[in-house]
């Protein structure tokens, strides 16, 4: 494509296609949005955001790559009479003061008047992406409380062939409950009516067997309050943990990468985001880290000299597992806050789903390393509250590029399940995920319930029992998080009033293949962590 842009003058906020390459190297046009321009040696460059991709594709782009016949100019928004320097709001009138004056004084029980909120708190409610979906192969009748359970009976095992069809066709529906947290809505079966006897969390899960032994059916009851754990938004703003970002403040500078480059150790490391790096840091083609300390330099000769000085050879803090080359470091981030902000930086650069704080005091840092002998590389981190009142035992989660797609990230989220199983705990994830962190979430929780699913064995004779508390307590992975794996793997389906779970032999090969391939495994024995009750210190 021509570089028309000299005909026609491109301002940020344009919308064109823009030539990129794709996954298989074949050329594409996909609509991008004009986020800046600049002028490097009498050419200039435009930095796009392609539309419905993810931002970490963001780069700047020449004008020989613009679809210029296609350009649509930023579309102007329609003013209206601002008051107090806010748009959209009516010009403010006498009687409109008065009535605002009384219906401030107004009790809290009273309604409000047209076109007026009383001024009391209110929950702030954030719409949050759903860290899983039902798949849906079979509609699954919304399921009942615990005041309904009974003992349920067992019927005759039934095979049932799964049916993959696309997500876009079945869109999970969600609403929002009185107290503020989201709820799912699945559509009940037409024709078939719901029994008011089913058994609760507690009751056993009857496993029948198949007279082929790959293949199996578990009676799955209905859990308590089935809600998937991505769908819990807290009923009032989080004060605490890394909370998720307020798109409404991005602004263009934190919308575009700032760092070109970064060397670390013998990696160099492409940014996928921004982060808050002193500016005067940004204009370099290269910033260094110090792999040990994360201290940042400007330049090679100033890395060279910090490493005679550096006695660092691995994370500060304790190291709490080591097996192989693998280690484990617990870092407080009270203790070693200068170490847990250079770490919160450069995680940064790969993450763009949580916000950055610089108090890293309430939190832990667990940082995986590979020795050598050099000493300690840090692999990736997970960060986690000291306190959280909502059973979180991730807040961060970040494998480094370099040692993406090699077991790492599944051995970063075995390692949090096996320091909750140390606490005594069920936890879960911070929401929202990223893409990647969901996808790793996703293969963990499978490979983990379907291993114990298929582990169990006849007791006397009798079919295998087992519940979905039963499981959680296992795994330490929290009962929504068990609930909506099975909803996921599209195993739970709905027969003579029982929950049914249909372990076909593709689910069961596939999931043989998966273990074969995972070589990398947490060894509780070399696992030496005692937990803290944090509650108790006045500080930590």
């Amino acid at each position: 494509m021509a570089d028309n842009s000299s005909s026609v003058e491109i301002v940020e906020g344009c919308r064109l296609p823009v030539l990129r390459k794709n996954q298989e190297h074949e050329d594409e046009w996909p609509l991008a949005e004009i986020l800046s321009v600049k002028e490097v040696s009498a050419r200039k460059l435009y930095y796009v955001h392609y539309i419905d991709f993810n931002k970490r594709l963001d780069e700047w782009v020449t004008g020989d790559r613009l679809d210029m016949k296609k350009l649509q100019f930023p579309k102007k928004e329609a003013k209206t009479p601002t008051k107090n320097g806010l748009s959209g709001s009516r010009p403010s009138s006498p009687e409109r003061e008065v009535r605002k004056s009384l219906d401030l004084n107004l009790p809290a029980a009273t309604a409000p008047s047209r076109g007026k909120t009383l001024p009391t708190p209110k929950r702030k409610v954030e719409t949050v992406p759903l860290a899983t979906q039902v798949s849906p192969a079979t509609p699954v009748p919304s399921l009942p409380s615990s005041a309904e359970a009974s003992q349920a009976s067992v019927f005759p095992a039934v095979r049932e062939t799964n049916t993959f069809k696309s997500r876009e066709d079945h869109e999970q529906l969600s609403t929002l409950t009185t107290n503020g947290t989201a709820r799912r809505l699945i559509p009940a079966q037409p024709g078939r009516k719901r029994k008011a006897n089913c058994g609760g969390t507690d009751e056993m899960i009857k496993v029948l067997q198949y007279n082929n032994p790959q293949s199996a059916s578990v009676f799955l009851p209905p859990p308590e309050d089935s809600q998937d754990s991505s769908d819990g938004i807290p009923s009032a703003p989080r004060m605490t943990g890394s909370l998720v970002s307020d798109r409404s403040h991005d602004d263009i500078v934190t919308r575009m990468k700032n760092i070109e480059c970064i060397e670390l150790g013998r990696h160099r490391l492409k940014p996928w985001y921004f982060s808050p790096y002193p500016q005067e840091l940004t204009t370099l083609p290269i910033l260094y880290l110090c792999e040990f300390c994360l201290k940042y330099l400007k330049s090679l000769k100033c890395l060279q000299r910090h490493l005679t000085k550096c006695n660092l050879r691995h994370p500060p803090g304790n190291e709490i597992y080591r097996k192989g080359t693998i280690s484990f470091f617990e870092i407080d981030g009270r203790k070693n806050k200068m170490y847990s902000q250079n770490l919160c930086l450069l995680a940064k650069c790969f993450l763009d789903h949580k916000t950055l704080y610089y108090d890293t005091d309430p939190f832990l840092f667990y940082v995986m390393t590979e020795y050598d002998s050099k000493g300690f590389h840090i692999v990736g981190y997970f960060s986690k509250e000291k306190e959280s009142t909502e059973d979180y035992n991730v807040a961060c989660i970040l494998t480094l590029p370099p040692y993406q797609r090699r077991g790492y990230g599944k051995l970063l989220i075995e390692f949090s399940y096996e320091l909750s199983k140390v606490e005594g705990k069920t936890g879960t994830p911070e929401k929202p995920l990223s893409d990647l962190g969901l996808l790793s979430y996703r293969s963990y929780w499978s490979q983990t319930i379907l291993e114990i699913l298929m582990d169990l064995k006849p007791d006397n004779g009798e079919r295998p029992q087992i519940t979905i508390n039963e499981i959680s307590e296992i795994t330490s992975v929290k009962k929504e998080d068990v609930i909506s794996t099975l909803q996921y793997l599209n195993l739970i389906n709905y027969y003579k009033g029982q929950y049914i779970l249909t372990l076909s032999e593709d689910i069961v090969d596939g999931h043989e293949r998966a273990m074969q391939k995972r070589h990398l495994r947490i060894d509780p024995k070399c696992l030496h962590f005692t937990p803290k009750d944090w509650s108790k210190r006045g500080k930590w």
